[in-house]
């Protein structure tokens, strides 16, 4: 069972990959997060998770209902991250997280995928993006062999700075940028209300036409990617920079 949680379109784009090369179902994160009802699974296969590097680590979103789920059969489970390069020190947090919830940790591999934290970082043009994309295919391919298998994912050497990255780093990361107060949308809304869509937190509301941010943001960018008139933008950070968005709506 492939599960992804996706703000952009990335880990979706893995996870869907995954599940083609596996023959294996995938599983909406995302969308069970947006019902909000108490996830139950049952897979005799294992659970590959499928979700984004948030700060070196795996979202605290994901972390979060990972540990309120239940998961029957299968107890082995794999995580595929994408990323703008590095994982950090991710690996030992997914090790502790399976460790306390009965699952069976069997490795973590970073895949790159095209940056698209538009709030922080330049992000690379459509060209580049696409060149992106198809580079991450043999890896993708890759550890789909190896969880097919049932092999483990290889380890990484981990340094100082990525244990840094994925500690000090990751619990400022959070209460220093993880908020919503400074999303707004232009009069180039057309109130199509995407972006309440897209939101897995069910966080972003229409109001009078125009999207409103309610204060329980994680940052996956769906809202402000996936608007259709580019009329969202994070105070001036966005402005000008490329809206990468790889999002298959069928699949949300």
């Amino acid at each position: 069972m492939i599960l992804y949680f996706s703000g952009t379109g990335n880990s979706q784009w893995a996870a869907r990959r995954l599940a083609d090369s596996l023959d294996d179902e995938v599983v909406s994160i995302n969308r069970a997060m947006k019902d909000g009802h108490p996830a139950s699974f049952r897979s005799e296969r294992p659970l590959v998770f499928v979700a984004p590097v948030y700060a070196w680590r795996l979202p605290r979103v994901v972390d979060r209902w990972i540990r309120a789920a239940r998961f029957e059969g299968n107890r082995d489970a794999y995580f595929v991250m994408t990323c703008g390069g590095k994982c950090g020190n991710a690996a030992a947090y997914a090790r502790r997280l399976c460790a306390s919830t009965g699952l069976r940790y069997r490795g973590l591999a970073g895949v790159p995928m095209p940056k698209n934290y538009v709030v922080l970082y330049d992000t690379p043009g459509a060209e580049e993006c696409r060149a992106v994309v198809e580079r991450a295919r043999p890896r993708i391919d890759e550890l789909a062999r190896l969880i097919g298998r049932n092999e483990a994912l290889p380890e990484q050497p981990i340094e100082l700075n990525d244990r840094f990255r994925s500690g000090p780093e990751n619990a400022l990361f959070y209460p220093a940028l993880v908020h919503d107060a400074k999303f707004t949308a232009s009069d180039a809304c057309v109130a199509c209300g995407r972006c309440v869509e897209r939101c897995p937190l069910n966080n972003v509301v229409l109001v009078d036409g125009k999207p409103t941010w309610n204060g329980t943001c994680t940052h996956c960018m769906g809202c402000i990617a996936g608007c259709p008139a580019e009329a969202i933008e994070y105070g001036s950070k966005s402005s000008g920079r490329h809206r990468h968005d790889l999002w298959t709506e069928e699949l949300a």
